[in-house]
C-alpha cells in the first residue's frame, strides 16, 4: 500500500459516514491501496471496524468510465447468490462530498494473489485455488439476472459488436500516439465478430486472480472485486480474460505465466481450464476461441491506453506504475493479432 497520490479528505468522509452508516464511530484513518489504476481504493480503519472506500478519480473522465455506481449495484445484487462478493454499505453520488462519487464496502480479510504463480504455495494449493477460480466463474455465468434485478444491466444486441465499438471509441479518445498494430486489430475484430449463439449472462469484464480475495487457510474464494466493467454480455469474454492474463510475461507489469513450467507448479494448461469451465456449465468446446482471446487483448490495450493518458494528464491513481503499464499497449495489440491467427 501507499499513501501517495489522491489523498482522501478524512474529515469529509468521517462526517458523511457518521450521518449515513449505522454503527460508524471514528476516529478514522485511510491508507490507499497501491493497485486500482482505474478507481482509487482505500482501506479505512476505525478503532472497532475496517472498511474499503472506492471512488472515481478526480478530473475530466471518459464518458461511462469509472462507474462506481454500477460496481455498487452489481455487488449488492449478488449478495444473495452463490457468487462471493463483499458486503456493500453505502453509495454516495454527490461529488461535493469528497470531489467524486464513491462507495463503502466491507473489508474482506484474506489472501490476494498478484502473481498467478502464487509464490510460497504448494502445488496442491495452487491447483485448488485455480479450480475455485474456475468454479466461481461458472457460478457467475449461471446467475439469473432477472431474479437478482439486473435484467436491465446491459443493452440488448450483439455484445462483442457493442464492446468493440465502445472500446474503439474509448481508445481513440485517449490515444497519445499512433499504434499501427492497434489500428489493424480494431479493423480485424470488427470484421470477425461472431454471430450470437444465445448465451447472455452477467459478465465481470476483468476476471483475473488478482481481482479476487481467497481464504487465508483454504483455496476458497471469499470475494470477487473490481466490477467496473461488469454488464450483461457473453460469458466467453470472461473466460478469455483469464487466458489472456496467463499468456502475458511474468512480473509485476505482465502478471502472467508466459514461459512458466505449469506442470511443475501444479497449474492447469489453458485447454484444461477451458475444458473444466465447459464441463461445469454443460457446454461443448468453445469454437473460435482465438476471437475471444483477441478481443480480451484488445480491450485491455484500450484500458491501459486510458491509464497512460490519465498519467500524462496528471490524474492517475499511481502515476509511476501507470506510465510503466502504458508501454504495454503495442504488446497487447500484437498479441491480439496473433490470437486471431490461432
Amino acid at each position: 500500500m501507499t499513501n501517495t497520490a489522491l489523498t482522501l479528505d478524512l474529515e469529509a468522509v468521517s462526517a458523511y459516514l457518521r450521518a449515513h452508516l449505522p454503527g460508524f464511530e471514528g476516529p478514522l484513518t485511510a491508507t490507499k491501496f497501491a493497485g486500482g489504476q482505474s478507481n482509487p481504493t482505500y482501506l479505512l480503519k476505525t478503532p472497532a471496524r475496517t472498511y474499503v472506500l472506492r471512488r472515481k478519480p478526480p478530473g475530466v473522465l471518459l464518458k461511462s468510465a469509472h462507474a462506481v455506481d454500477r460496481e455498487f449495484r452489481v455487488q449488492k445484487a449478488l449478495a444473495g447468490t452463490d457468487v462471493p462478493v463483499a458486503k456493500m454499505h453505502l453509495l454516495c453520488e454527490d461529488d461535493a462530498v469528497i470531489g467524486s462519487a464513491f462507495y463503502v464496502m466491507e473489508h474482506v480479510d484474506g489472501r490476494n494473489f498478484g502473481d498467478p504463480t502464487m509464490p510460497g504455495c504448494d502445488n496442491a494449493t495452487r491447483a485448488a485455488v485455480i479450480d475455485d477460480m474456475n468454479r466461481v466463474l461458472a457460478l457467475l455465468h449461471a446467475v439469473d439476472v432477472v431474479a437478482v434485478g439486473l435484467s436491465d444491466f446491459g443493452p440488448p444486441g450483439n455484445y462483442f459488436e457493442r464492446q468493440v465499438g465502445r472500446w474503439s471509441k474509448q481508445y481513440r479518445a485517449s490515444e497519445t500516439e499512433a499504434v499501427p498494430a492497434m489500428d489493424r486489430l480494431i479493423e480485424e475484430l470488427t470484421r470477425r465478430i461472431p454471430e450470437e449463439d444465445g448465451q447472455r449472462t452477467l459478465v465481470h469484464g476483468d476476471y483475473r486472480i488478482d481481482n479476487m480475495i481467497f481464504d487465508r487457510n483454504s483455496p476458497r474464494c471469499l470475494a470477487v472485486l473490481d466490477w467496473e466493467l461488469s454488464t450483461i454480455g457473453h460469458p466467453y469474454a470472461d473466460l478469455a480474460s483469464v487466458i489472456m492474463q496467463w499468456q502475458m510475461p511474468q512480473g509485476p507489469e505482465g502478471r502472467g505465466l508466459a514461459g512458466v513450467d505449469r506442470v511443475a507448479l501444479g497449474l492447469p494448461s489453458d485447454q484444461d481450464f477451458i475444458a473444466r469451465y465447459c464441463e461445469r456449465r454443460g457446454l461443448p468446446d468453445v469454437d473460435d476461441f482465438g476471437f475471444y482471446l483477441s478481443f480480451s487483448f484488445f480491450r485491455m490495450a484500450a484500458i491501459i491506453q486510458g491509464v497512460l493518458k490519465r498519467a500524462l494528464d496528471g490524474n492517475a491513481s499511481n502515476p509511476a506504475r501507470a506510465l510503466k503499464i502504458g508501454q504495454y499497449v503495442p504488446v497487447f495489440a500484437e498479441r491480439g493479432l496473433s490470437a486471431l491467427d490461432g
